[in-house]
């Protein structure tokens, strides 16, 4: 069995469980970890886990962040910025990374707000390596959570041990009281 067929066995696994519906924001969201390698793969069979929400009952969207940045910066008042930024990538401060992450955020929310998204419903993230370099996905969670009524499945291309998330294996990472969903033999077992 392939890494991407564990990681979706596991998935199923957990969207199977009955859904508690007076848990905290942190725990409705679901960290599905891969390895950053397998990403192209991860991408070709998202429909087996749109397939294996669907089977557990519950309505299924996605959402692909792997433009987002781009997106953010022909679409905001940053248009202007954007010469000036390819010229000079460092010129990208403070105040344009929090913009950004304000507007993913936004973005993200409106997903989550929408009709679409019940209680029973999961909205499903993906291309969350894009933000790498401009956003700390950390901190766009803690934005979005206040709005998740069902679940927030995050494909991660990274880490995770002992409760840590690190994105792309490259940073340090951060504890978080996400539900992990990794493409481990034991977990698969349970």
């Amino acid at each position: 069995m392939t890494r991407i067929e564990l990681l979706k066995k596991n998935f199923q696994r957990v969207c199977g469980l009955p859904w508690d519906r007076n848990v905290a924001g942190a725990q409705r969201v679901w960290l599905a970890v891969y390895d950053k390698e397998d990403e192209r793969k991860l991408r070709l069979r998202l429909g087996l886990f749109e397939e294996a929400a669907q089977q557990s009952g519950h309505p299924w969207h996605a959402f692909d962040l792997t433009n987002a940045f781009a997106d953010w910066m022909t679409r905001s008042n940053y248009a202007r910025f954007a010469e000036s930024y390819f010229a000079s990538p460092a010129r990208l401060g403070a105040a344009q990374t929090a913009a950004f992450s304000d507007h993913v955020a936004q973005t993200i929310r409106a997903r989550l707000d929408s009709e679409q998204h019940s209680e029973s419903a999961l909205l499903a993230l993906y291309g969350v390596g894009g933000l790498f370099g401009f956003a700390s996905v950390s901190h766009i969670v803690g934005l979005v959570e206040p709005s998740i009524r069902g679940r927030l499945l995050i494909f991660f291309p990274g880490v995770y041990e002992q409760d840590n998330y690190r994105l792309l294996d490259a940073r340090d990472g951060w504890n978080y009281h996400a539900v992990p969903i990794t493409a481990s033999e034991s977990e698969a077992r349970r």
